[in-house]
């Protein structure tokens, strides 16, 4: 599918219809007027060409931008158009609402993906199990008003499995219970900060209402958005999938040099369901957060940095 294929004609959405289904669309910013009024968007992701200044562009999903290539955004959403247009539609209605009300909203949308044919298909395709990784272990210290965590599952690359999850859940609350705890000090052992969730435990529980209730009760973010502010996280290597989308809830949030962030759920039919779809567009704003989500591609710390996703970039001796 190429990008001339799935261009809008801007008069269409000032009529407020989409003629078909689409994976995406596409919309040339140089061929909009300044004053035309655009209707409802289409359900699928609306993306724009062009410049971000032009005053339609704040309408879109998303403006592409480096290092997000408009090929990226084709080829991932054409893989799970269905999670695709989910993860979009679930980014236009978070702007505005409280963090409790958005976490829950955005894990019913999570468990209606985990029961579509695109997730049970990359469930079905996935290799043969790994061997099991020790369980994931919080070192948890406590020094005046200052509560430091270090994830400590470095060989499993901190994959975050449930004892881990929760493990920071039991931590965030005390946090959020102690008026005494003045700051949350986030580290992890060895080269990568981690890898988000352990993918050997997808599937292991297939009611979607199910996990959404387990989500309900253990999702660290649900604990850690009471008190957001008082978090401190640095990350070095890899910071992917649920462990960005628990570090962009940090009122500072610093990287090495060597690190780089990723959404790469939607290849797998799902979207960020640890909090991610309210906590990366807090920092980068709706748009920004479209375009990690749908192309999946990794962006570096001086991306990071420029998009406001961390705070500064530093080089810290390692723990």
């Amino acid at each position: 599918m190429q990008a001339q294929d799935l261009l809008i004609d801007p008069s269409q959405l000032a009529a407020g219809v989409a003629d078909s289904w689409q994976p995406l669309g596409l919309v040339d910013l140089s061929q909009c007027t300044d004053t035309v009024q655009w209707g409802a968007l289409p359900p699928f992701p609306l993306i724009g060409l062009g410049d971000p200044s032009h005053p339609l562009a704040a309408a879109l999903d998303a403006i592409v931008e480096p290092p997000i290539s408009v090929e990226a955004l084709i080829r991932q959403t054409a893989r799970a158009p269905h999670a695709a247009a989910v993860a979009i539609q679930l980014l236009r209605s978070l702007e505005g609402l409280p963090t409790g009300r958005a976490l829950q909203l955005e894990s019913i949308c999570y468990g209606l993906l985990q029961g579509s044919s695109e997730h049970q298909a990359w469930l079905a395709a996935r290799s043969a199990a790994a061997p099991v990784a020790p369980a994931g272990k919080l070192k948890v210290e406590r020094h005046d008003s200052v509560l430091r965590l270090v994830i400590d599952r470095p060989q499993a690359h901190n994959a975050i499995d449930r004892s881990l999850r929760d493990q920071l859940f039991e931590a965030f609350t005390l946090a959020a219970l102690d008026s005494e705890v003045r700051s949350i000090q986030l580290r992890a052992l060895g080269p990568t900060f981690s890898i988000g969730a352990d993918l050997e435990e997808f599937g292991t529980t297939r009611d979607p209402a199910t996990a959404h209730l387990i989500r309900s009760r253990t999702l660290p973010a649900q604990a850690l958005a009471q008190r957001p502010g008082i978090l401190e996280v640095h990350v070095q290597g890899a910071c992917v999938g649920a462990a960005l989308e628990m570090a962009a809830f940090a009122g500072r949030l610093t990287a090495a040099s060597n690190a780089w962030f990723q959404l790469p759920e939607l290849a797998m039919g799902v979207i960020p369901g640890a909090g991610g779809c309210v906590s990366v567009p807090r920092r980068i704003g709706r748009q920004r957060a479209g375009l990690m989500i749908l192309s999946g591609r990794r962006i570096n710390a001086l991306t990071a940095q420029r998009w406001g996703l961390i705070d500064a970039i530093e080089d810290l001796p390692a723990d």
